[in-house]
């Protein structure tokens, strides 16, 4: 069993913004390496805490073989991890999905290929039940740290239960759990269940909830279980949303961090800013569209700084929905403040060399 580095694992205790990296593509629907790597310089630059390549974010339709991106993708974030030469901790994330078998397999090019941990959803598993599941992540396991992943169904997950996530939460190799159901009942599930957990101390959680991120931020969670009063923040965030204007983001969640600490004449600013913030994730992520238009909006900023040459999705019938661009163009218009085109401007020449 490979084991967290406890730097790692500390890092994600701290709290760290986490972009989901998306997949660059040429014109011809094929690997755009130039931006692949000037995205992964990108958000080294913005001094994220880590970023977790494979995911929804950086399309799922990678692993077709037809396609064979997977192994490409990871490999090439890496390397420019290991090209940028750090001297702090870094977490290195990968995607893992699918059937037992396939899981596996991921999740030893992963271990081979140097990630610290796995965020293993279980998305395209619907019929399976919650015992196949838990044995299934026990699995991945004993191979790489487990990064859990609730992924919300209308982006291809599956409602889990407080019993699945208690189970869960109990698997010795698990060190965080990304929330992202979109829905606080849901999330409050997890919560409760890692709270009531014999491992509550050793997991951290983080946001992957895009319409509440600020909130979710700032909440401490407060429970009686077994006759003690435990308690848990959401210390970080693993996003695709801050795969855009990453380094507002992390601005962001130091501003929190702060506020967290003593400054609570600032939480009335961040909640209204948290507004905002959702407000933009409606325009770029298209929820009134049951999120047709995720990954095309992400790409549309993208674009718009020029880190991406265009919008193009493997899937050709992924495109932006009607609306959707006259939406990104109001909220662009609406909160300046939020993105960070200056700072991609000033360092596009390098990103892109």
């Amino acid at each position: 069993m490979n084991l967290l580095d406890q730097k790692i694992a500390d890092l994600l205790h701290e709290g760290v913004v986490i972009p989901a990296h998306p997949l660059a593509l040429t014109e011809q629907r094929l690997l755009d390496e130039k931006r692949q790597r000037g995205l992964t310089r990108y958000y080294l630059a913005c001094q994220t805490g880590g970023i977790a390549v494979g995911v929804h974010s950086t399309q799922f339709e990678i692993r077709k073989k037809d396609v064979g991106l997977y192994e490409p993708v990871l490999r090439i974030a890496m390397e420019e991890i290991k090209r940028a030469n750090l001297q702090r901790p870094f977490a290195k994330i990968a995607g893992v999905v699918g059937p037992t078998e396939q899981a596996l397999q991921e999740a030893e090019l992963a271990a081979e290929l140097g990630y610290d941990l796995a965020l293993l959803s279980a998305g395209g598993l619907g019929d399976w039940s919650e015992k196949q599941l838990i044995q299934r992540a026990e699995r991945v396991a004993a191979i790489i740290p487990l990064f859990g992943f609730y992924l919300q169904p209308s982006a291809g997950g599956r409602l889990l239960s407080f019993d699945f996530w208690k189970d869960f939460a109990e698997i010795p190799n698990v060190h965080a759990i990304k929330m992202a159901p979109f829905n606080r009942y849901q999330s409050l599930d997890v919560v409760r269940a890692v709270l009531s957990s014999s491992r509550y101390k050793d997991i951290a959680l983080y946001t992957g909830n895009d319409d509440n991120i600020v909130a979710d931020l700032l909440t401490t969670y407060r429970m009686p279980v077994g006759g003690e009063v435990r308690e848990k923040e959401i210390v970080g965030g693993l996003l695709g949303h801050w795969a855009v204007w990453t380094r507002k983001a992390v601005d962001l969640l130091e501003a929190i961090k702060d506020a967290k600490k003593g400054h609570p004449t600032k939480w009335a600013d961040l909640l209204a800013s948290g507004i905002q913030v959702t407000d933009v994730n409606a325009a770029i992520f298209d929820p009134k569209n049951d999120f047709h238009g995720c990954i095309p909006g992400i790409h549309e900023i993208l674009r718009r700084q020029g880190l991406l040459a265009g919008r193009w999705c493997l899937n050709p019938n992924e495109e932006l929905s009607p609306g959707q661009m006259e939406e990104i163009d109001r909220v662009y218009d609406q909160y300046p403040d939020l993105n960070d085109d200056a700072f991609v401007a000033a360092n596009l020449s390098a990103f892109l060399e």
